[in-house]
């Protein structure tokens, strides 16, 4: 069910990151791309959380370690934001994590600080 919602939303986040990089280009700091993207996708009516607290289960105890997730898109998607040189494998990480943390399916990294974003999006399953 959460693939078939992912791939519903998908053309809705990729048409609303594109926007913003359109409109703003690369360079800005990645909050500012996050309110930018958060605008965005309410706009197209869909439910968006920005800087939603991912707790941490160690042991059977919920730990608050401050771990913060970029966008929750409609409940389902995790969104993590980027503006950075290049993306690392500890970015993918970050979202595996995330994901797993919070049981989401699937999630898309999206890379601001690049010439072309078609050349800075990541899309991930679990």
């Amino acid at each position: 069910m959460a693939e078939l919602v992912h791939k519903e939303l998908t053309p809705q986040f990729l048409g609303a990151a594109l926007e913003v990089h359109s409109q703003l280009g690369p360079g800005l700091l990645e909050s500012v791309y996050e309110k930018c993207m958060a605008y965005e996708l309410n706009g197209r009516g869909l439910s968006v959380v920005r800087q939603l607290p991912v707790p941490v289960v160690y042991k059977d105890q919920r730990l608050d370690c401050g771990f913060r997730l970029d966008l929750m898109v409609e409940g389902v998607v995790i969104v993590e934001l980027k503006s950075v040189d290049k993306l690392m494998p500890v970015h993918e990480s970050q979202l595996f994590t995330h994901m797993r943390l919070l049981g989401c399916r699937a999630g898309p990294l999206l890379n601001f600080n690049i010439q072309h974003l078609r050349d800075g999006i990541v899309r991930r399953v679990l």
